[in-house]
């Protein structure tokens, strides 16, 4: 509604809008500095209602006066809305300082609670508005902007939530809260030296402020200083022993650099961290055990802590079922990524007859070359980083997404509150996370029979979208260096048995780098390839090999390769050896694109049937086993019996473009196939429920 300048002759603002709208059109031309206008509104206001609190201290303001003196209720009235807010009741604790905000409309503390009632409620903008209020009344006001500060970060405006930080610290030098809130800003930002300070300025006021060391942790893991981010998260635990976020990240950062004695201290906190009441990101976890009822405990945990906002109002189904299904795929990796690899050729493939496909970047801008492919596979894309969990939503029921799909799920740069919105009709976890969300606005998961068997259906929140080969989407057409690098500049020797486990470091356990050191022992002249994915894990898997009684030069490791390379140089191994808790995903894939055999192991959850999966889809199941025993066995028999070995090979280079597994244009079919029939089940008004994609 356009508001324009007062005339006599026209009606009073009142007479057409209630007073709460005109008191939030004339505090918005105010901000946007239409002063006059704003004063002409207030002064309608009080022609009205001359009493009006709010009304004449803004006016007073506008005409050049001061600010408003706190008045602030009795302690033994405003502390049971604090109680209340503390309790986590946080719509009643904002019905309730609303309320007695009537009789107290100057009160700092009142806007205070209700600031932080509304950003408990995902309410950002509402937030931030409170706490301008309560500094218009008292500009010194260093815990207002603190909070105003957090609100402006969980609405992703980093710069200024920065600002905010800096505006408290002005006031309060000594706030370790600003400082430590404004790291995380600053790490958030890229700023990690900036962040780190920050940091260390919280911990100077507050020497015992574990939350600081934590967030610290975080940042030097940012930095890749790993060693230096496990002593932070030591430090936190010394001061808070029970702080389950900071046992969890050390543990992680610990199998990072496979510290297993490290992590052997903690084995016993595992059954219970992120299952109760504290969350924990549920990724550290994944490589760590092979648990599927806690991997969706601790899923459903963290979902809770991080989305208590209400869904937006559902939207009327459509009179008729649309001609072309608009598809938003949603990922903070658009760019050279596994994920990206995965899916390009599957978005270029999707039937523009049937489909619509949007793509809504919400991580950092990377503008390489996947960044530029995926651009022209998508129809509509926009990179969204930079804006609120809700307004992205907001976008995307404006731009009518009939189904979203989250492709990055529970991983380090999530975005929970964009789906805890409600965007689309259908919701569907798939690929970026490996596993369950535990989130009740999640209404699929895209599976297979291999990665979900039946008997463990129960420990997915979501009902399953059952593809009939492979859960796994895959590109047909990725291009393989013709110059494949030789045994002499990967550092292998030029005779010997090459074993090969490129996986990401945190997946190795001792229970397979036992069987891998055997391996060696009885295979003389063989090596074992492995990836060194930081700068201490190669020093300590080198320990772990001489405590097993193998050499150093046994172990040869190899860093990360721009993409056509690092496909070629599978060539040049023999066998690739699975982890168990977690095996090789989109490493896998490669592998086997590369003609490189794998060896998995099956678990239960779905990180430790990923390779299975794979390896069933390209007909190569004799080279999945069940026990530790008959995956040693296995390798071994390969490793020693040529003739068998052979054959394997020349199976899996007649099946790479033969069976489903590299189909990718069969696997397109079968995934829209699934998106119409659960569109179709919304359209009928079904409830969601698992469907079977014929093959």
């Amino acid at each position: 509604m356009k508001v324009k300048d007062s005339n006599p002759s026209k009606p009073n603002i009142l007479d057409t809008i209630k007073l709460s709208k005109a008191l939030r059109i004339a505090n918005q031309k105010s901000k946007d500095g239409q002063l006059e206008v704003a004063k002409n509104i207030y002064e309608d206001i009080l022609q009205k209602f001359s009493k009006n609190k709010e009304a004449r201290s803004e006016l007073h303001l506008l005409n050049g006066g001061a600010a408003v003196e706190s008045q602030d209720p009795p302690l033994e009235q405003s502390n049971p809305i604090i109680s209340l807010y503390n309790q986590g009741q946080l719509q009643q604790a904002l019905s309730e300082s609303n309320q007695l905000m009537e009789r107290f409309p100057n009160s700092v503390v009142l806007y205070n609670i209700a600031g932080a009632s509304n950003a408990g409620l995902m309410q950002f903008d509402a937030a931030i508005d409170s706490y301008k209020k309560a500094l218009k009344i008292n500009p010194d006001y260093a815990q207002a902007y603190n909070n105003m500060g957090n609100a402006l970060y969980d609405k992703g405006d980093l710069e200024e939530s920065i600002e905010s930080y800096k505006q408290a610290l002005k006031i309060n030098p000594d706030y370790a809260d600003a400082y430590n809130n404004m790291g995380n800003a600053l790490k958030d930002k890229g700023d990690l030296e900036a962040s780190i300070e920050s940091f260390k300025q919280a911990l100077k006021i507050n020497p015992d402020y574990a939350q600081a060391y934590y967030n610290m942790g975080n940042a030097l893991n940012d930095k890749g200083d790993l060693e230096a981010s496990i002593d932070s998260f030591k430090q936190a635990l010394k001061i808070k022993p029970d702080f389950q976020l900071s046992t969890a990240q050390k543990i992680y950062e610990q199998a990072k650099i496979c510290d297993w004695a490290g992590i052997k201290e903690d084995r016993h906190l595992f059954q219970r961290l992120g299952t109760l009441t504290q969350h924990i990101p549920p990724l550290t976890m994944l490589a760590l055990e092979d648990a599927p009822e806690r991997h969706r405990l601790r899923s459903e945990v963290f979902s809770k802590s991080k989305c208590s906002q209400k869904p937006l109002p559902l939207v009327s189904k459509p009179l008729k079922k649309p001609k072309c299904l608009r598809i938003g795929y949603f990922s903070s990796d658009f760019k050279k990524h596994p994920v990206a690899y995965l899916m390009a050729k599957v978005l270029e493939m999707h039937d523009r007859t049937c489909f619509e496909v949007y793509g809504y970047s919400i991580g950092p801008f990377e503008n390489d070359d996947m960044r530029q492919r995926l651009l022209k596979a998508f129809d509509v894309f926009i990179d969204v980083h930079d804006m609120s969990d809700q307004d992205i939503a907001l976008m995307a029921r404006k731009d009518k997404i009939d189904i979203a799909i989250d492709l990055t799920g529970n991983t380090n740069k999530y975005r929970l509150g964009i789906f805890a919105h409600r965007v689309a009709p259908i919701q569907i976890n798939y690929l970026g996370y490996p596993g369950t969300m535990g989130a009740d606005f999640f209404d699929y998961i895209i599976a297979d029979k291999t990665i979900i068997p039946e008997d463990q259906k129960n420990n997915y929140s979501e009902n399953i979208i059952y593809l009939p080969n492979c859960y796994m989407a895959t590109d047909n057409t990725l291009l393989i260096s013709d110059d494949t690098p030789s045994r002499l500049e990967l550092g292998l020797p030029e005779k010997g048995f090459i074993f090969c486990c490129l996986n990401n470091s945190y997946k190795i356990s001792p229970s397979e780098f036992n069987i891998w050191m055997r391996l060696l022992g009885n295979l003389d002249g063989s090596v074992l390839w492995l990836f060194e994915s930081n700068k201490c894990v190669k020093g300590n898997l080198i320990k772990e090999a001489q405590i097993r009684g193998i050499s150093a030069d046994r172990l040869v490791f190899t860093q990360k390769l721009p993409h056509e390379k690092y496909l070629a140089q599978f060539r040049q191994a023999d066998l690739f050896l699975d982890t168990f808790n977690y095996n090789a995903g989109a490493t896998a894939s490669n592998a086997l694109w590369a003609g490189l055999p794998v060896i998995t192991k099956l678990g239960q959850g779905y990180t430790s049937r990923m390779a299975g999966s794979l390896l069933t889809a390209i007909d190569l199941p004799e080279l999945i086993t069940e026990t530790v025993e008959d995956y040693e066995a296995l390798i071994l028999d390969l490793a020693t019996n040529h003739e068998r070995l052979a054959a394997i090979k020349q199976k899996l280079a007649e099946n790479r473009l033969s069976k489903p597994l590299f189909d990718t244009e069969l696997f397109t079919k079968h995934l829209e196939d699934g998106y119409q029939q659960v569109y179709q089940r919304y359209y009928d008004g079904k409830l969601p429920k698992a469907i079977v994609v014929p093959s």
